[in-house]
């Protein structure tokens, strides 16, 4: 019956090419409903072939949709913690719904989301689901794109150049950068939070993880590259064939490649000087597979786009999340001012990364931001494999799915679940723990003692931003923030 249904779509696509051949890109939208909702009806009745097959097994709860093919895709776009804190409250733990053609799975609360942050990959696969995102964005050979076992020794080789001597050095160059960039907003006024540290977070990856001559080459041209690049992290890029020629795929699809042959001439010419500096570049240059390989130039440009713009969005948007909340409550911002003078000295000498350690309250304050506002509301994966979670059988071919952002507010397990500091977070496993996470709370520290040691932070008439909930991550809306130069 799928088969068929192929052959069917097949037919069609020529057929409406020879009459349309005036516009492509009518022919291919066209032609992309037609074979996508061919596609989910023959999904469904395979679907129904093997519900009467498996009759035995509890499958979790399905919530209906008069809608075929969008399913629930325009309410969970709306809003989409709401919809799953109501699916909680209605059907439990395990719920599953269809949104364009695809069957998701939502694990909701901890006790069911261990079976995410246990599975082993080959059970519940990553590549399945984010590969079609990340690799036009970083490159084929990396990441996503490559077996399991293959990705896991690039995060190796990561790790060897995210190391406490490197963090150590990395204070100083995240301080610096953050005193010239703002050194442009002057005593006082209202600015864009967001879009301000947006921009930051790239210079101090830049100048920490690329190395000199990358972070020298970053100018206006450079910076919109990467956010065309970063463009390609979209709902559209998700849920869309690759191939459609949308003008945002041809954005990023140019920007990746300009990005990338910039990265082959700084890794050739570090390569032919015979220079040996301490950085990830030489990191990358110098390393080797457990076979002896070595990385090749388009490995080594792959790994530096995604170890610059996979934790971009996570470290602006936190950054910019936790100013909202400080500069919501005054008396906590004072008290993490305070805690600058504690930790580091009455006279605020220049940050190192000792000190760093013992800034526990803005510490605590990042973490609990993280709690309210996790960047990514959703983290995904495809079953390959039938899944058990609270009694329910997963079947394979769901994307099964976490949102930290429901989980860490779920009224059953939170007292005061939509306040700052509860300084508690749902625990999970090490086993995907994120590569860039120690970074990440060096990078974004240091940025908040440096701005607090500079600035007095107010909302503007009161409003603390809502949340935007049209992009992939959770970015504050109108993030418009007041601030004063401290009068130390």
């Amino acid at each position: 019956m799928a088969m068929h249904l192929y052959q069917v779509s097949s037919m069609l696509l020529e057929s409406t090419v020879d009459k349309m051949r005036d516009n492509l890109t009518s022919v291919v939208l066209a032609v992309s409903v037609i074979t996508l909702t061919l596609g989910y009806f023959s999904k469904m009745v395979l679907k129904q072939s093997q519900t009467s097959s498996d009759g035995n097994k509890k499958y979790p709860p399905y919530i209906p949709s008069y809608l075929p093919f969008l399913g629930h895709a325009i309410a969970f776009g709306k809003s989409p913690i709401e919809f799953l804190e109501n699916a909680y409250e209605k059907y439990g733990p395990v719920v599953s719904f269809t949104m364009v053609g695809k069957t998701f799975t939502y694990l909701l609360g901890s006790e069911a989301a261990t079976l995410m942050f246990n599975s082993k990959n080959e059970d519940l696969n990553a590549e399945d689901v984010y590969s079609k995102l990340t690799t036009p964005v970083f490159g084929k050979g990396v990441a996503y794109d490559v077996p399991n076992h293959i990705f896991l020794e690039q995060k190796k080789i990561f790790k060897t150049g995210l190391n406490i001597a490197h963090f150590k050095q990395h204070v100083k160059i995240i301080e610096d950068e953050t005193k010239e960039y703002f050194s442009r907003w002057g005593d006082s006024g209202v600015e864009n939070l967001f879009e301000a540290l947006s921009e930051l977070i790239i210079l101090t990856a830049s100048a920490c993880l690329h190395g000199k001559e990358i972070r020298s080459m970053l100018d206006e041209k450079v910076a919109q590259l990467y956010a065309d690049l970063d463009g390609g992290f979209s709902h559209a890029a998700w849920l869309l064939p690759g191939w459609l020629p949308l003008p945002s795929f041809r954005r990023r699809d140019r920007a990746h490649r300009e990005i990338k042959n910039i990265f082959f001439k700084v890794t050739q010419k570090r390569r032919s000087s015979g220079e040996k500096v301490d950085d990830m570049l030489q990191t990358l240059i110098d390393a080797t597979y457990k076979d002896g390989r070595p990385l090749n130039d388009d490995e080594i440009a792959g790994m530096l786009i995604g170890l610059l713009l996979a934790g971009q969005h996570t470290s602006s948007t936190t950054s910019s999340w936790l100013g909202f909340f400080l500069a919501k409550d005054k008396a906590l911002q004072d008290r993490c001012y305070a805690e600058q003078k504690t930790a580091c000295g009455e006279d605020l000498p220049p940050l190192n990364f000792d000190q760093l350690k013992d800034l526990n309250l803005l510490d605590r304050c990042l973490k609990e931001t993280l709690r309210l506002r996790p960047p990514i509301m959703t983290m995904m994966r495809m079953a390959r494999s039938p899944q058990t979670a609270a009694g329910y059988t997963i079947p394979a071919g769901h994307q099964v799915c976490v949102s930290p952002t429901v989980n860490h507010r779920l009224q059953d397990t939170w007292t005061e679940r939509m306040t700052l500091l509860n300084f508690t977070t749902i625990p999970n496993s090490r086993r995907h723990r994120c590569i860039g996470e120690n970074f990440a709370y060096v990078q974004i520290k240091t940025i908040w003692s440096t701005l607090l040691r500079l600035y007095e932070f107010d909302l503007v008439d009161g409003y603390f931003p809502t949340i935007n909930y049209t992009t992939m991550i959770h970015t504050p809306h109108n993030p418009v923030i007041r601030y004063k130069r401290r009068q130390h």
